[in-house]
């Protein structure tokens, strides 16, 4: 992966300050964005994608809390929202960055937003002008970091939640 410019750093104190971080960066987002998640095993990648993708209205138009199971073994989950559909990707047992192409990883970059975990896994695969999101464990057992790394389009994109 292409190193990128970090936009911004965050410490949370626990899983609901994740979350919300998550409701805050949802509306930032839109077609055809990627969102390549960085970070050891429990790191938060799946808490991460879960909070982001119920930040989305479901397409009712209610806001609902959604299952969202983390992908480990189907490798993908699609999550149709109002407005956009949500492609949430677990690549950790990808062999060969081109059996992507069998989950529709095509489809996903152009039509909706996608959250790739193990976004090493794709290789050459993966997108230009991604943003990386990269988690950490933090000071204490629930406390996690969160770094987030883009190009000038991203940068300018995401000012606001820094500012």
């Amino acid at each position: 992966m292409i190193a990128e410019n970090l936009i911004g750093e965050i410490a949370f104190a626990n899983e609901n300050e994740t979350r919300n971080f998550a409701h805050r960066l949802a509306p930032f987002l839109k077609e055809s964005d990627v969102l390549a998640l960085d970070g050891d095993l429990g790191a938060g990648k799946t808490a991460f994608s879960r909070a982001l993708i119920n930040a989305f209205p479901a397409m009712d138009g209610m806001e609902q809390i959604e299952e969202v199971p983390s992908p480990t073994f189907t490798l993908v989950q699609i999550y149709e929202r109002a407005e956009r559909q949500i492609w949430h990707f677990d690549l950790y047992r990808l062999e060969d960055p081109e059996e992507a192409y069998e989950l529709g990883i095509e489809e996903a970059f152009a039509e909706g937003i996608s959250l790739i975990e193990w976004p090493d896994k794709l290789g050459f695969l993966m997108p230009r002008g991604y943003l990386q999101v990269k988690l950490s464990y933090g000071q204490g057992e629930t406390a996690r970091s969160l770094k987030l790394l883009g190009d000038l389009k991203w940068r300018e994109r995401l000012a606001p939640l820094f500012s």
